[in-house]
């Protein structure tokens, strides 16, 4: 059993992905080009802005929001320490500071309570992360974000699709940073990424930004970065943009199917799925008592399972030097320690899934 089958994925569009990936090899343009252009256009018609700028990567969309931003050194950035580790790196590259706010326990995101706390004159943005799939409250950021004068990045990468009140994720704030990675819900065959904006200068600044700080070749207006999205990428991700709503709706479908049968387990906790919310299922993650005994016990039923994330960014060794120790975010921390993520993607065969629901099931038996 694998936790997440891509070739299973490969092999329903085999064709359609070949063709596009042939048409690129045959008229040898490898960089931006016209399915790059393409590409941005229908993904800011699916999350509804006006502007998608592909570059090389998550990360990169990220850094270059920041770099659009002028956010840099003696600048401070609120974020979440739960989360991969690639939210706050590009903070602290840009030579700001993450600032680490606890998270709501029940949907693993920022907890919008505790940001005005943590605002100083330093504050310059709000990097609310929506985790898992599951969108933040994103009336209470802006509403936090526009008292305060801060810019808004939202990390969509593992949210593509997400909607919160109807709206989708990416719309709201100055920026909304979306991830190609392979194993995401809409994957490329390599690293890829997206910037999305309602804003034009801002979205002329990030095109500007990902080719050196050049808008014509060879004349550099600013210090940018090598970071554009491949036509193969793209040609790749135009595909598989055509079916994400149907793999959405699967992974909302065996969601279900695993809320109806783990959530009167004692000792489990399924997703809390919050009001006004569409989630879209990146992961479909579990609070577990016993997390570690309950992997254990799965995988020795051949059943993979990850932990997404078990050491808190505000206790990554890299960030000693923010002064956090254990016990300053006891959520995040708790989280960590109870988190597991069981596989789910749309062509979870229905005896593997069932196969998983018995098992842990059967653990919680015995235990």
């Amino acid at each position: 059993m694998q936790f997440l089958d891509l070739t299973a994925q490969y092999k329903s569009i085999k064709k359609e992905i070949n063709k596009a990936v042939n048409k690129v090899l045959s008229n040898a343009h490898f960089i931006l080009g016209e399915e790059v252009t393409e590409l941005e256009k229908e993904v800011a018609a699916h999350c509804g802005t006006q502007y998608a700028i592909g570059v090389n990567s998550g990360t990169d969309a990220l850094l270059l929001a920041l770099m659009a931003l002028d956010i840099g050194p003696g600048d401070e950035v609120i974020t979440t320490p739960f989360t991969f580790f690639a939210t706050a790196e590009v903070i602290a590259v840009r030579g700001a500071k993450p600032i680490f706010v606890d998270i709501d326990p029940k949907t693993f995101n920022i907890d919008t309570d505790k940001i005005e706390e943590k605002i100083t004159a330093k504050t310059k943005a709000i990097i609310p992360v929506h985790l898992y799939g599951q969108p933040c409250e994103m009336d209470k950021i802006m509403e936090i974000a526009k008292k305060h004068k801060l810019y808004v990045i939202e990390d969509c990468a593992q949210a593509i699709g997400a909607k919160y009140k109807g709206k989708n994720v990416g719309s709201f704030g100055e920026f909304g940073c979306l991830s190609f990675f392979p194993s995401k819900n809409l994957g490329a065959y390599g690293d890829g990424g997206m910037v999305l904006t309602n804003n034009e200068k801002l979205a002329e600044k990030i095109k500007m930004l990902r080719q050196h700080g050049s808008r014509k070749k060879y004349y550099h207006e600013t210090l940018g970065v090598n970071s554009r999205l491949d036509a193969l990428q793209a040609a790749i991700l135009r595909v598989k943009l055509k079916y994400l709503n149907k793999w959405e709706k699967g992974r909302q479908q065996k969601a279900k199917k695993y809320n109806q049968n783990l959530a009167k387990i004692k000792g489990i906790s399924v997703p809390y799925l919050a009001e006004n919310n569409e989630h879209v299922y990146h992961q479909y993650t579990i609070r577990a008592q016993k997390r570690d005994e309950l992997q254990q016990y799965l995988t020795q039923n051949n059943i993979p399972s990850v932990i997404y994330y078990p050491v808190p960014l505000h206790l990554q060794p890299v960030f000693k030097n923010l002064g956090f120790k254990e016990g300053d975010l006891p959520e995040t921390e708790k989280a960590g320690k109870e988190v597991l993520s069981l596989p789910i993607y749309p062509e979870l065969p229905e005896k593997n899934q069932k196969f998983i629901i018995e098992k842990i099931k059967e653990y919680y038996k015995k235990n």
